[in-house]
């Protein structure tokens, strides 16, 4: 026979009084609300001047026509209603099931959570979310019904895997913009903010978001807080050559004796260089220099519609391969080892490629690339953008100007984080009335730049679209055949574990292209965090290894995660590729004189 289970006894003692709420001052509150309501009107305002000064059509408040993608998507697909019926009739057994825990925590029965959220997701952080019986539900109500629409996904047929993808993303927006969090009703850290603070949190974050609707973004950061040169970009050095594309930045030396091969550093042209030079606590390039390397750095211009014809070839030519020249002009080394950035590491080792087509390749003394798409057949969630509707309309947008705007290309990456860098910034600013912190990681995320028109087009097809970079001789510049395969220069190949541009599954394929020495390390955390990831922070750790199998995620089981930043392994690899010491290198010459200081006026130059 069960034994009956007693009831424990009930406390005696009282419990703690509650914490009396703030008393609200009346006349502040209502000074608030007179100013909440003169700025609510201007921002009517800036959003209907906005309104009208837009040009007119789909192509530009949709620059990428992801609506009318997406509405081609819906048409096409097909429903299995019983897979629907019972999604359905499992929301409604998820809510019941809910509402069961929910009033039990009421009665005291301390059951925990019905629906368990990630502990590392942020939204929900502050107690109220787990201790008041209201936004305890709206939390686990919102599990409840993101999980139902992520489910319904697999109720839909007839779509080919382009489509899915571009459906499951787009959920996922919907998603992350529905948070209870989003709201000030339903967020309970900016109510409690806004009643302590009699609304002057409220005022102060519409203000906010009147001067971000004036300037046409979002602000993640403190913008008035860093200054190029001074706070950030700030290792010395000089402006040894430049022509429509670049400046090539030369760096002055910071030990008496030098490796004798210099270091090209190519980023990527979406943004600015100077992530691989920020603070310098964490600059990349102050620690090069440190480790005794001539380190030079292309600096891309920020183009305008005067450059708007500027192809994929010309970047080739006016970039890295005219950087060589110079470099070995200033140096005397007949030899260079380059570093390229994403995009700038896909250019880089399309270099690499027409320099061993050309019997070049001995110029070159080892190549890196950091966080670089080769194969961009597993390319991530930037491939939801990539189709015929959405790219015939983005060209028709940049033949109107010869490029695209940089917010354009700031607002899709965005999206690809959309809690961390939009949702985040819209609590922070609008609902809780905080400035933007200082970071300076934002700041040069906010720093985007233009994209020539030819340039881009030919970037999205040939290579996101068509993946045709990894077919042998897929590509033609500069009149030669670009075939990866050939390249047998060693080669570094970093990754990161949690990259959202590059995933690191599809930059792992890299690894079975090549047809010299091969070393893949994979670091932690995403495409800038991981890389940007000095030492003497001790924040991410890495994986490495020599031997290649495939598959990526069998490399990843054979290795072990060391401690510390992946830069002293790297610096290791390249001694091994750097020839012998020499004394320290003055910056330029008598040919390659300095034109002006390090950053330069081109990384100066706002989108």
């Amino acid at each position: 026979m069960q034994k009956k289970k007693t009831r424990p006894a009930r406390p005696t003692s009282k419990p703690a009084a509650a914490t009396p709420p703030p008393a609200i001052d009346a006349q502040q509150l209502a000074e608030n609300m007179g100013k909440v309501g003169d700025v609510w009107q201007r921002i009517l305002q800036a959003l209907a001047a906005q309104h009208m000064t837009q040009p007119k059509g789909m192509g530009h408040t949709d620059p990428l026509s992801f609506a009318e993608s997406m509405l081609h998507t819906v048409r096409t697909m097909q429903v299995d209603p019983q897979a629907v019926a019972n999604t359905q009739l499992g929301l409604l057994q998820d809510h019941m099931k809910l509402w069961q825990n929910v009033t039990g925590k009421l009665l005291g029965r301390e059951d925990g959570d019905y629906i368990e959220g990630n502990p590392r997701d942020k939204r929900f952080k502050d107690e109220a979310w787990s201790k008041q019986p209201v936004f305890d539900y709206l939390k686990q109500s919102y599990f409840i019904n993101a999980r139902f629409l992520q489910q319904s996904l697999e109720s839909i047929h007839g779509l080919d895997a382009h489509a899915v993808h571009k459906l499951g993303f787009f959920t996922r927006q919907l998603i992350d913009a529905l948070a209870p969090s989003n709201f000030l009703m339903t967020n309970p850290e900016a109510m409690r903010m806004t009643i302590e603070s009699n609304g002057a949190t409220l005022v102060r974050g519409l203000e906010q978001l009147l001067g971000d609707i004036e300037r046409g973004r979002i602000s993640m950061t403190d913008e008035k807080a860093f200054v190029l040169g001074r706070d950030l970009a700030s290792t010395p050095g000089s402006v040894v050559f430049e022509n429509e594309l670049m400046q090539l930045i030369q760096y002055a030396p910071a030990t008496k004796q030098v490796h004798e091969v210099p270091l090209l550093l190519v980023p990527a042209w979406i943004n600015k260089y100077y992530i691989l030079d920020l603070r310098p606590e964490n600059s990349l390039v102050k620690f090069l220099t440190e480790q005794g390397f001539t380190v030079f750095v292309i600096s891309w211009v920020n183009p305008d519609e005067k450059l708007g014809r500027k192809s994929f070839e010309d970047y080739l030519k006016e970039g890295p391969l005219k950087a060589l020249d110079v470099i070995e002009k200033i140096s005397g080394s007949k030899k260079t080892s380059i570093m390229g950035y994403c995009l700038g590491g896909t250019l880089t080792a399309i270099t690499m490629a027409y320099l061993r087509a050309t019997k070049q390749s001995q110029r070159v003394a080892s190549a890196t690339y950091l966080t670089t798409l080769l194969d961009f057949a597993e390319a991530g969630d930037l491939k939801v953008f990539i189709d015929d509707t959405q790219l015939d309309a983005l060209e028709a947008r940049m033949s109107e100007r010869g490029y695209l705007e940089g917010d354009a290309m700031a607002t899709t990456f965005n999206m690809l984080r959309a809690n961390d860098l939009i949702w985040s910034n819209v609590v922070n600013n609008y609902l809780l009335g905080k400035a933007p912190f200082p970071f300076d990681l934002l700041y040069w995320n906010a720093d985007a730049t233009r994209m020539p028109a030819a340039m881009h087009a030919f970037y999205l097809r040939t290579m996101y679209q068509r993946n045709e970079l990894i077919k042998p001789g897929g590509i033609m510049l500069n009149g030669v055949r670009i075939n990866l395969a050939k390249i047998d220069t060693p080669t570094y190949l970093l990754s990161t574990k949690e990259d959202h541009i590059a995933p690191w599954i599809a930059t792992y394929a890299a690894t079975q292209i090549f047809d010299g020495d091969v070393t893949f390390t994979l670091a932690d955390s995403g495409h800038v965090a991981g890389v940007i990831n000095p030492p003497a922070k001790k924040k991410y750790g890495y994986w490495t290894g020599t031997h290649m199998p495939a598959d990526a995620e069998e490399w990843l089981a054979e290795t072990t995660e060391q401690p510390g930043s992946w830069w002293p392994h790297w610096a290791k690899w390249q001694t091994k590729h750097a020839g012998k010491k020499i004394p320290a290198r003055k910056v330029g010459n008598a040919k390659f004189k300095p034109i002006e200081k390090a950053p330069g006026r081109y990384a100066k130059v706002r989108g």
